[in-house]
């Protein structure tokens, strides 16, 4: 069972934002999440970018494998 973090579509039409999620690589985008480990809201200006970094240092350490997106978002957030 490959673990994942990624991003999950939240919102309304035409005004997303997007929790930063951990699961299992097989489950659908919008599927059921084991963790949430933060959100990312690309419609404010500047983009709001909020992680638990302990929980997804926790996550990595248990071998989970972040998506390019959100390994670009956990630069940008420090973690």
């Amino acid at each position: 069972m490959a673990m994942r973090l990624r991003l999950t579509r939240m919102g309304s039409k035409k005004r997303p934002f997007y929790r930063i999620v951990a699961m299992n690589s097989e489950t659908r985008r919008d599927g059921r999440a084991l963790e949430y480990l933060g959100y990312y809201n690309p419609m404010v200006d500047p983009a709001e970018i909020k992680v638990d970094g302990e929980r997804v240092r926790a996550w990595l350490a248990l071998g989970a494998k972040p998506t390019d997106t959100v390994r670009a978002l956990l630069q940008k957030a420090g973690v």
